[in-house]
């Protein structure tokens, strides 16, 4: 295993980091040929876990979030002689229930509820709010510690429980439709009409690091967009580029976003 030259793959000191912890897990299992499991990435690092994997003989890789629709996911890494079906990457489903009919709670209010208790985001999967509560998958490692914490989220008093994968019920997502018409498909002129903000405006989050495109920070305002793409602005929430039709008569590119709500 070339760490240096793995290492030197990374195109980000981030992901340098994290090129580097999945070096250390897998230079463990090598070593005592026990499986590791990774905390909880989003789909572009999860990706990047497993393409550092394959490239180390001996050694397979598990991606998983719980659920199919699951965002953040852990990745699994074990001896490649055992079974995909052994597969186990520590993970706990939990559900969360309260009384919300006159104090609603976002998605943010039950994260910050469970950042408040001490723990790190790393070891926080998706988290499935509904009207009566959320759902959440966690690390194994801190559900214990999460049901016995978690008391309360905002001013609601809440209960918490350890449920199975076949009990989660993730909502379908609300999105909103744009339609726009762009000169080019630069990420600067994409997210600029995805999340209502000037052009110019858009260029400063970029070049301030929030933007990112398929979960990866892009400081490159011209970089190339294309349909199917995901984009997120820290603090904006995220856009789909869901379809790129024809071009208009004065040479615009038609495309079809869809915000997250």
């Amino acid at each position: 295993m070339n760490r240096e030259k793995l290492l030197g793959l990374a195109a980000t000191p981030e992901e340098r980091e994290v090129t580097a912890r999945t070096l250390d897990l897998a230079d463990t299992v090598l070593k005592t040929r026990r499986p590791k499991t990774t905390d909880f990435y989003d789909p572009y690092r999860c990706r990047m876990v497993v393409r550092v994997i394959e490239g180390i003989p001996g050694l397979a890789a598990g991606v998983d979030g719980g659920h199919p629709v699951a965002e953040r996911s852990r990745v699994f890494i074990c001896p490649d002689f055992l079974p995909a079906e052994k597969f186990d990457a520590g993970l706990a489903c939990l559900e969360i229930r309260g009384d919300f009919r006159y104090a609603g709670a976002s998605h943010r209010d039950y994260l910050g509820a469970l950042l408040g208790l001490g723990l790190q985001r790393d070891k926080l999967g998706d988290i499935w709010v509904s009207e009566n509560g959320a759902q959440a998958v966690v690390a194994r490692e801190v559900s214990d510690y999460i049901r016995a914490g978690l008391t309360s989220v905002g001013r609601v008093n809440v209960t918490v429980r350890e449920i199975s994968r076949d009990e989660l019920n993730p909502p379908a997502p609300v999105t909103r439709d744009i339609s726009v018409t762009v000169q080019s498909m630069r990420l600067d002129a994409v997210a600029a009409h995805g999340f209502g903000l000037s052009r110019s405006k858009m260029v400063r989050e970029i070049n301030a690091g929030k933007v990112y495109l398929n979960w990866r920070p892009c400081l490159d305002p011209s970089a190339r967009v294309n349909p199917g793409d995901m984009l997120s602005v820290r603090g904006r929430g995220r856009v789909e580029v869901a379809e790129a039709g024809g071009r208009t008569k004065k040479g615009r590119l038609a495309l079809l976003l869809k915000k997250f709500k």
